[in-house]
This record gives structure tokens, sequence and C-alpha cells, in this order.
């Protein structure tokens, strides 16, 4: 059975897609910067580089944009299983 990962999980370069960004709490301002700034269900993403220490923080990308996030970040952002 497939499981979810969080986008802090996705291998360098692997190509994942937005399921959801998680948020325990709907006024969450976190999760909706990410979905404003692009993270949002079917948008594919791409962990481009990794920090060398610690790997935090990551430059992603979502769509045509680049960002750098945070770990705990990048966790709130679900993806769906891989094929």
């Amino acid at each position: 059975m497939n499981t979810t990962i969080s986008l802090d999980q996705l291998a360098l370069q692997e190509v994942g897609r937005v399921k959801c960004v998680r948020s325990s709490d709907p006024s969450d301002v976190m999760s909706r910067q990410l979905e404003d700034i692009g993270f949002v269900q079917g948008e594919h993403v791409q962990v481009l580089k990794r920090a060398w220490i610690g790997g935090d923080p990551m430059v992603v990308r979502v769509g045509l944009s680049t960002f750098a996030l945070r770990k705990s970040e990048a966790q709130l952002i679900e993806l769906e299983p891989p094929l």
C-alpha cells in the first residue's frame, strides 16, 4: 500500500505532486502562505538542494517558482504517493 510523504522526505531531484498543505487550524497563517505561493493540490514539486549541515533549509521548486523552505514548513506539505 502506498503511503503519503511530506515534502521534507522527498529525495533530491525527485518530482512529487502536492496532495495538500496540512493545518490543524483554518486560521493557520503558515499553511495559507504556502498555498498562496503555489503549494496547491496537483502542483509538481521538486527538492533541488538541501543545506550541507542538517538539510535545513532546502531549495524547492513548485511549478515554475523556486523557494527556500525550512524543514518545519516542508513537513506541512503532503505529497501524493508515487506511482
